[in-house]
């Protein structure tokens, strides 16, 4: 049987999902077994693959580089997986909406700075009006609550998917656990 090609992704996040699932320690040598990590930040990879069996998606979609990204994920992935709360519902990078995209950015590149203010062009994307949860822009497959999950729910979520045994999502986390 040929691995199955797995891919992470970091959206607008903290990158806590990932250390979660860089914590699993030794059990990343098992989960080698099963699969090839394909894309992720945490390797070499440049461009997101042709053909992803299981697709892992941190952080929400804040700006229009996030929405590009999370559709082309999904139209290149069989399973994608919301890891963590701010894929599932915003979580805290969508504590701006009630503020606003031009207040936030007036703040962070006019008010404070110190020289030369201006918003940067070619390294900050275009923001989104709102930031939102991947859902609203594609199909997820599964969800896997937590800020972050847990190493052990990592684990357990992904081996049970890998292996097609059942998966209690509820039985191994929560929001914000």
């Amino acid at each position: 049987m040929s691995k199955l090609k797995l891919a992470t992704v970091w959206l607008d996040g903290c990158s806590g999902c990932h250390m979660s699932f860089l914590d699993m320690d030794e059990r990343l040598l098992e989960l080698a077994e099963l699969v090839d990590v394909v894309y992720s930040p945490i390797v070499d990879a440049k461009d997101f693959p042709d053909s992803v069996d299981i697709a892992l998606v941190e952080g929400a979609v804040a700006s229009v580089d996030d929405e590009k990204k999370i559709k082309k994920i999904r139209a290149h992935s069989k399973m994608l997986i919301a890891i963590g709360d701010c894929a599932i519902t915003g979580n805290v990078p969508a504590m701006r909406n009630p503020i606003g995209r031009e207040a936030i950015l007036d703040r962070a590149y006019f008010e404070n700075a110190t020289i030369q203010a201006q918003i940067p062009c070619v390294v900050v994307p275009e923001l989104l009006k709102v930031v939102r949860p991947i859902h609203e822009f594609v199909k997820v497959d599964v969800y896997l609550p937590g800020c972050p999950p847990s190493a052990d729910t990592f684990h357990t979520a992904l081996t049970a998917l890998i292996t097609g045994e059942p998966l209690d999502i509820p039985a191994l986390t929560r929001f914000g656990a």
